[in-house]
């Protein structure tokens, strides 16, 4: 199962998630958010990767034009689309050669139903909580999930922690997951003790529970 950690914001948590069994690693460019990264930070955190983790890019209602530029700018893996952009638009950026991932809401627009509408490489599925979108530790009920999307894989976000993990996954049978807060010391900053038990106990799930392969 991919594991990807969202909200990195400097390089000693770059360097702590990229000691661990994760996939991606996910830098926010929504000015609003806590989590919020310029583009010199994102850079010198793409580059401190590990060679097997993807950097993806956070964005929200951004023009696809200005999306494909600051992926290539700072050297991103692949984007994550986080508000009402376009089936158009994740087209342009798939040809560009990004990996498109689209969020998908399952109480707000744009809602899990309109996945027939979109071709990216994964959705998100996610319950939105608060006026900002992602990273807020919002539990829900996780079943809602399950077997939402159709054409690509689904990632699972939202409220999950080291603690709940394994339940969300057992409820929802995503292909990833997604954490922020729930690994977090402080808003922005990652706890590498919290990182690491949520890792691990992903990695206790059964075997038919572990497919990925979103960002490889």
């Amino acid at each position: 199962m991919d594991i990807k950690i969202c909200g990195i914001t400097c390089l000693d948590d770059a360097r702590a998630a990229s000691a661990l069994d994760i996939q991606a690693v996910g830098l926010v460019f929504y000015p609003k958010s806590p989590r919020f990264v310029d583009d010199a930070t994102a850079r010198s955190i793409a580059r401190a990767l590990s060679s097997h983790i993807a950097a993806v890019g956070v964005f929200v209602d951004v023009p696809w034009e200005a999306v494909l530029a600051r992926a290539r700018s700072v050297g991103l893996h692949a984007v994550q689309l986080h508000g009402h952009e376009s089936p158009e638009d994740v087209a342009r950026l798939q040809d560009a050669g990004l990996r498109v991932i689209k969020a998908l809401f399952i109480n707000r627009a744009p809602l899990v139903e309109a996945h027939v509408r979109y071709a990216p490489s994964a959705f998100l599925v996610e319950c939105a909580g608060a006026q900002r979108p992602g990273g807020n530790a919002l539990a829900w009920d996780w079943r809602q999930a399950r077997g939402a999307v159709k054409g690509a894989p689904m990632i699972l976000a939202g409220g999950l922690s080291p603690e709940n993990v394994e339940d969300a996954v057992r409820a929802a049978e995503p292909s990833g997951v997604d954490v922020s807060s729930g690994v977090e010391s402080r808003p922005g900053r990652k706890d590498p003790e919290k990182m690491n038990r949520f890792v691990n106990a992903v990695r206790r799930l059964r075997p038919r529970l572990l497919q990925g392969g979103i960002f490889s």
